[in-house]
């Protein structure tokens, strides 16, 4: 196909220069031409008018477990890319652990498209995965297209990804730093987890008590540093302590090469409406108090948080136990993080605009996806088509991954994503997903 093939409208587009009526014009896949709402179109174009709707870039998901292969029981790239477009997750990240084998080797990269290939609804990319004996691997799977890598300086949970040490740490970002890399880190201090009150049993109070802000604090600190002493470029997953802001804050001041996320569990749930023994709940680091969630908008809004991604992190419900301290901690939110966001986004004065940027444009720009993350020529025909006035409640048997366990069952939230849209086709129209189309992303330079 050639030529004006497809113009999407709207009386709400979100563009980069902000909400307009527009007419976007679509060839080949690629967006060609933002025009004018009521623009003359050609003769052999198909208009589809979404009136009031608004049209968002397609979401760009850096941080998402599927677990495929090795554990598909917990998820799978299957039900994980259609639940990501019934939420207009347009792009996903694949993280290197959960799965078997895990992404820290090439050949283990290898087997991950493999599985990958013919199950993706959406668009998929990959992380590679730091480990205290893999350094010799990392440049190979910078080389082969992974997006950045990985690591603990906590134990992850599984034993097949284990944490680094402070030597590791700086062993494998001078190697990543050496290549112009990426690390991204789950940073929790092990010795403050380990100084912390250990209590097993269903109450939601002690579960906090185990994985203090502290935690997080000392192990962001030490990175900084160990960041600012090499010069690499680094990143800090799923924030939730707002302690931590004053020392990112300074860190960026200073010029350290520094990105941090969040996620839309800790923006929109608090640890006061957690019941106890709802281990749907747990997610390390914790969801925290209401107080602490206020902080965490605060940063969003001032730049110090750069993005927001879901960590949906699921497994089968049988290991979602009423006592936190063994209860698996992830929480599935894949097909509700747009919805999630945007029903707090909302109340607290933002606008979809702002959600666009968080959840998009900037995520897009964290792994170097710039034909992804906005709605402009020459970026992929990558669209979320929302209705943000309408509301609907969850229904946890509804949603399309493949364990039914949520923390957001029975809320009720605004924005309800009607149609999705990967490169100019329609992937998913009300709930209904086409068969997939879904193309495997490397890392381009």
């Amino acid at each position: 196909m050639s030529g004006e093939e497809l113009v999407l409208r709207s009386t709400r587009v979100i563009t980069p220069e902000g909400t307009r009526a527009a007419s976007v014009v679509v060839s080949d896949g690629t967006i060609v031409a933002v025009r004018a709402h009521d623009a003359a179109v050609s003769t052999h174009a198909r208009v589809e008018d979404f009136g009031d709707d608004a049209l968002l870039p397609g979401l760009v998901d850096t941080h998402v477990h599927v677990n495929d292969p090795g554990r598909t029981e917990w998820e799978g790239f299957w039900t994980a890319t259609r639940a990501a477009a019934a939420g207009g997750i347009t792009t996903l990240v694949d993280m290197p652990l959960n799965s078997l084998p895990p992404t820290t080797t090439v050949a283990n990269l290898r087997t991950k498209k493999d599985v990958a290939a013919a199950k993706a609804h959406i668009d998929v990319g990959f992380w590679g995965g730091a480990l205290p004996d893999n350094v010799k691997d990392l440049r190979p799977l910078h080389d082969a297209g992974v997006f950045g890598f990985k690591c603990f300086l906590s134990p992850s949970g599984v034993d097949e990804f284990p944490e680094l040490t402070q030597d590791q740490l700086a062993a494998s970002m001078g190697e990543i730093a050496g290549f112009g890399g990426l690390l991204i880190v789950h940073a929790e201090d092990p010795h403050e987890l380990a100084a912390a009150p250990a209590r097993s049993g269903p109450r939601y109070a002690d579960f906090l008590d185990s994985r203090p802000r502290v935690s997080e604090d000392t192990a962001i600190e030490g990175l900084i540093a160990v960041a600012k002493r090499i010069g690499a470029r680094v990143h800090i997953l799923h924030l939730s302590s707002s302690d931590a802001l004053p020392l990112i804050a300074a860190a960026k001041r200073e010029g350290v090469r520094l990105t941090v996320e969040t996620c839309p569990h800790y923006l929109t749930l608090t640890a006061e409406e957690v019941p106890d023994g709802a281990s749907e709940f747990k997610c390390c680091p914790p969801i925290r108090e209401a107080a602490n969630q206020d902080l965490l908008w605060q940063a969003l809004a001032d730049g110090t948080i750069d993005c927001v991604v879901t960590d949906h992190s699921p497994s089968t419900a049988d290991l979602k136990t009423a006592d936190f301290a063994t209860a698996w901690g992830g929480i599935s939110g894949l097909q509700l993080s747009l919805s999630a966001v945007w029903t707090e986004a909302r109340k607290r004065g933002y606008s979809l605009e702002d959600v666009a940027r968080w959840m998009s444009a900037r995520t897009a720009a964290l792994v170097g996806l710039d034909q992804k993350g906005a709605i402009a020529p020459g970026r992929d025909a990558d669209i979320a088509v929302l209705a943000p006035e309408e509301t609907f409640t969850v229904d946890a048997a509804e949603l399309q991954h493949r364990n039914k366990v949520t923390a957001y069952a029975g809320k009720t939230l605004h924005g309800v994503v009607k149609s999705t849209w990967l490169r100019g086709r329609r992937i998913q129209h009300n709930g209904e997903l086409t068969e997939p189309t879904g193309r495997l992303l490397e890392r381009k330079n």
